[in-house]
């Protein structure tokens, strides 16, 4: 298990973390179970899982997880659309990976240090396992529908049935080799500032490359805080475009709303900020545009009622949240699976630190019980697109397009 971040010295770039679980958990309902009855099995396993604490109260040990998108089913019960989005790849809802030993990196002074007795980091591996073979990329839906959909998006948004919905596409290939090879590749290909690479089982594992913080909660003072990113261009063009477009300006302006709203849930009256309304970053491939929204948790609420109030995160779901996550089950055709949802890390101090998986990787297939990152099967990727009143259905398309870029490298390293 790995979550990495870099390549800057940023404030959210200092440290990455190495660890190998001592177990992993995974979450799923039963066949024919009735909403209430989900959430509670849901919430009681998370709570039973979560209150399980590392010798050492580190900020930098604990329970390295994966969220998938789906677990907002259970925590919305009315996001679903009658005719869903099809479950082809059967992840799980959740999985979670008990990592109370770790080895940590500064980035800031270069060195390595130690949580606990993690087992020794290797020195080299042999060349053979470092290779991966992929086949060619296949989109689930062409150009044409992905565009048909964001104009179905748009109609119902001039209707007056949502303010913002994020349609994403997804694109699948054949693989065979080393996850964690794809994974060392994807990480310098994206200079990742919230990277995260689970081994599920054997069989599965995730490479998230994302940019996105989803949550950032102290368990000691209880401030928790968000930075939402709506607005993308390609890195080669002038990011003045992206600052002076108004369309872009609303994407964000609606989803600081939204989530100041899902914050508002769990957090004292009054403690609620926007501290950032707008700010450009750039990342290898791209500029984005992203907020910054804090408050104050307040006294009493777990992380399992902080997760059920925010999940899954309100950028990539649209505004209000609920109608829009009915409209992506109804225009998406597949399960989104871990793809938009959050991976990172719950630590033993109580703290909480969760991307929002986009630029992600979900690779599922049939795996070797004597390599744990060999896999043959198939790699899934998704892009997603904040459509608005104003999107014009192939600018989105062209959006996909720059953000399924860190994928093509990654492949073509």
């Amino acid at each position: 298990m790995a979550l990495v971040s870099g390549p800057s010295l940023g404030r959210w770039t200092r440290r990455s973390i190495l660890a190998e679980p001592k177990e992993v958990r995974h979450i799923r309902l039963p066949a024919g179970i009735g909403p209430a009855e989900a959430r509670k099995a849901v919430e009681r396993e998370l709570s039973t899982v979560l209150r399980r604490s590392p010798p050492t109260a580190s900020p930098h040990a604990g329970w390295i997880v994966s969220f998938g998108y789906d677990l907002g089913r259970v925590f919305e019960p009315k996001a679903c659309a009658e005719r869903g989005a099809v479950d082809d790849r059967d992840w799980p809802l959740a999985t979670l990976c008990w990592c109370p030993d770790a080895h940590t990196f500064d980035h800031a002074s270069a060195t390595w240090s130690r949580i606990g007795d993690p087992p020794p980091l290797a020195n080299e591996c042999d060349e053979r396992e470092r290779r991966f073979a992929v086949g060619q990329l296949e989109e689930t839906h062409d150009r044409a529908a992905f565009e048909q959909s964001v104009d179905r998006c748009v109609r119902l948004i001039h209707d007056g049935d949502l303010f913002q919905a994020n349609i994403a596409r997804r694109v699948s290939c054949p693989f065979s080799g080393s996850t964690r090879a794809l994974a060392a590749r994807a990480f310098a290909a994206s200079g990742a500032w919230f990277g995260a690479y689970i081994e599920a089982d054997p069989g599965r594992a995730i490479i998230s490359m994302s940019p996105e913080l989803f949550l950032d909660f102290d368990g000691r003072s209880r401030r928790i805080l968000t930075r939402p990113i709506k607005g993308t261009r390609p890195q080669g063009e002038d990011p003045r475009s992206l600052v002076t477009s108004a369309k872009d300006a609303a994407e964000l302006a609606m989803i600081v709303d939204l989530m100041r709203n899902d914050l508002g849930r769990i957090c004292a009256i009054g403690s609620i900020s926007v501290d950032a309304a707008r700010t450009v970053e750039t990342h290898p491939t791209v500029h984005h545009t992203v907020a910054e929204i804090s408050g104050r948790v307040r006294d009493g609420v777990d992380l399992v009622a902080l997760l059920a109030a925010t999940f899954p995160p309100g950028s990539i779901t649209g505004a209000p949240k609920v109608r829009a996550m009915q409209v992506i089950d109804e225009l998406e055709s597949v399960r989104r699976g871990p793809y938009c949802g959050a991976t990172g890390l719950i630590a033993g101090d109580g703290s909480v630190t969760l991307n929002v998986a986009i630029r992600t990787m979900a690779l599922s297939g049939r795996g070797d019980p004597r390599r744990p990152d060999h896999l043959d099967g198939t790699l899934d990727y998704w892009a997603g697109c904040g459509i608005v009143a104003e999107s014009v259905p192939s600018s989105e398309w062209e959006e996909s397009v720059t953000k399924s870029e860190v994928l093509l490298r990654t492949l073509a390293t």
